[in-house]
């Protein structure tokens, strides 16, 4: 009769343990759907930088855009206001680079990514989480 009933406690205990188990990663998988953000929000945090042409490393010239997403509307408003700083990186950078450099996708996600964090060296209201090319000419 003894070993019965330690195989229901142990037995219940096994059911417990599942059962909290299924709550937390149900509990989990919500909160991460929460907290992706819509589309909308994205584009309430988003920023566009105007078309910039500037010179190359090389005799070639670039015509380029970017969307900035930042985390929250204060990095947006801080992004606005310190606009004439991000458009210094961009065209440091930008100068710095041979056509070569932004050929092809990594050349691309390489200069977004470094952008990304020279921009998110100054702010102080929040960061910039991605930043999108939005289009580009190099002649």
């Amino acid at each position: 009769m003894n070993k019965r009933i330690q195989i229901m406690i142990i037995s219940t205990l096994v059911l417990l343990l599942i059962g909290a188990g299924v709550y937390i990663y149900i509990l989990n998988a919500k909160t991460q759907e929460e907290k992706e953000p819509t589309l909308d929000e994205l584009l309430e945090a988003s920023v566009d930088i105007p078309e910039i042409t500037t010179n190359l490393l090389t005799d070639d010239f670039i015509r380029i855009s970017f969307k900035l997403q930042s985390d929250s509307e204060d990095a947006k408003v801080e992004v606005e206001k310190r606009m004439f700083q991000i458009n210094n990186m961009i065209i440091k950078q930008l100068s710095g680079m041979k056509a070569e450099d932004l050929s092809g996708t990594d050349g691309k996600l390489k200069l977004e990514e470094e952008l990304k964090n020279q921009f998110n060296s100054i702010l102080k209201d929040g960061k910039i989480l991605q930043v999108y090319i939005t289009s580009i000419i190099i002649q």
